[in-house]
């Protein structure tokens, strides 16, 4: 049982602490309830963006790493298509330093053109090397945006275009800034030997003055239920055959979640998952296959990508992919089988939970989801699950109609 004093300040930040006596550490969370769901279709890659911007520095600390490594602490951030967050482990004795900084920069972040435009090139660079010049690197930025028609998943974190971030003018992001990273769109969790009172001082003491936004108001479009199958078939420079397939599921908050989760490690999560055994080591059509979900916070995916083994005809190899989605479905899972995914499942939550700094994101994600108690009661949700929930969602996540296939040709295999 991880316990936990949750209370809000009048300005809308949410202040979540959880004290862990067998620590001498502290993990001071803070998540922003931005992603790149929020961004507006023509400028993309602004939550990315932030992530760097918001370590140039503030009006009182210029060198944001600087006042926190003289505290034995270390920190970073990343982005999602759901939510921005930051964090920073360091001696309990030394959290105030951790409100201090997260403080002034939500307050004062100094965004100057010469920090824009040091920024802009380096997101851009990052987009060469990671998306457009990395092998299949490019591969998830079409396959959501085939999967998506509406949603605004259907790009990126990084954006779905490179020229937004270097058209990205310094009016925009002081815009952005204004409207996401305030303190009511802002979750703070501490976790560690500190002491729940205190930590609620000094939240009051750091961000009570800040004044929030309440401006910006969520109306995302919902994405359409898909009605038919799609296909899109691209070459690149890259050693082999892929196929990536995509598959709508259910939101992260919903119960059908967890069994969509389970679905993708019965099909390709280890040596002993189904299409490992069958398609990779048995058939040898595949040099590697995975499944894995997106774990959106709105309806999300399922995805299995398949590397096609050398002289494979890539029609071969997807065809045998939904045989084996069609056998599960027809045959079911047996209870060995089923208990042994959902063990090896809690087993690593349970171990990844004994870390500071993840009760810490966890507490904070599962609050943004509208559901913090999920940090005792989640592993719950997937030891419940049956056999008529694997075959009833099953049944509706891989319905022929509600999912996308892209082969992602090699140039030089296909000549």
């Amino acid at each position: 049982m991880i316990r936990y004093h949750k209370t809000q300040l009048s300005n809308g930040l949410k202040i979540i602490v959880h004290r862990d006596l067998n620590t001498s550490l502290a993990a001071f969370n803070l998540l922003y309830d931005v992603g790149s769901r929020d961004e507006n279709p023509e400028k993309t890659g602004f939550a990315h963006l932030f992530e760097h911007l918001m370590f140039e520095g503030s009006a009182n600390v210029p060198k944001f790493d600087k006042p926190i490594q003289e505290a034995a602490g270390s920190n970073n951030a990343f982005t999602s298509r759901d939510i921005t967050n930051y964090y920073i482990t360091l001696p309990a004795v030394n959290v105030e330093t951790a409100f201090w900084v997260e403080s002034d920069r939500m307050k004062n972040l100094l965004i100057s053109e010469k920090s824009l435009e040091t920024q802009k090139k380096v997101v851009s660079e990052e987009f060469r090397q990671s998306y457009l010049n990395q092998p299949y690197g490019d591969a998830m930025l079409l396959l959501h945006n085939l999967s998506y028609k509406v949603h605004p998943y259907r790009w990126n974190p990084i954006g779905i275009d490179l020229s937004h971030i270097q058209n990205a003018n310094l009016e925009d992001i002081q815009g952005f800034f204004s409207k996401h990273y305030r303190p009511n769109r802002a979750i703070l969790t501490i976790a560690g030997n500190v002491d729940p009172d205190e930590m609620i001082r000094l939240a009051e003491k750091w961000f009570g003055d800040i004044e929030p936004n309440y401006d910006y108001q969520r109306n995302l479009p919902s994405e359409p239920v898909q009605e038919k199958y799609r296909f899109l078939e691209v070459e690149r420079n890259v050693p082999t055959n892929a196929i990536y397939k995509a598959f709508h599921m259910a939101k992260r908050s919903e119960d059908d979640y967890y069994v969509g989760d389970i679905l993708s490690d019965v099909l390709a999560n280890g040596t002993s998952s189904r299409l490992y055994k069958n398609l990779y080591k048995k058939k040898g059509l595949f040099s590697a296959i995975n499944s894995s979900v997106s774990g959106s916070i709105d309806e999300g995916l399922l995805y299995i990508v398949g590397h096609i083994a050398e002289d494979v005809d890539p029609n071969q190899a997807n065809d045998a992919i939904n045989q084996e989605l069609k056998l599960l479905m027809k045959e079911g899972i047996k209870p060995a089988e089923l208990e042994k995914v959902i063990n090896k499942t809690t087993s690593v939550m349970m171990f990844s939970r004994m870390n500071i700094l993840n009760k810490a994101m966890n507490l904070a994600y599962y609050e943004c989801l509208g559901n913090i108690d999920l940090i005792n009661n989640e592993i719950d949700k997937y030891r419940t699950i049956e056999m008529d929930d694997m075959l009833r969602v099953g049944n509706q996540i891989f319905a022929d109609n509600n999912f996308s296939d892209m082969f992602y040709l090699s140039k030089k295999n296909n000549r």
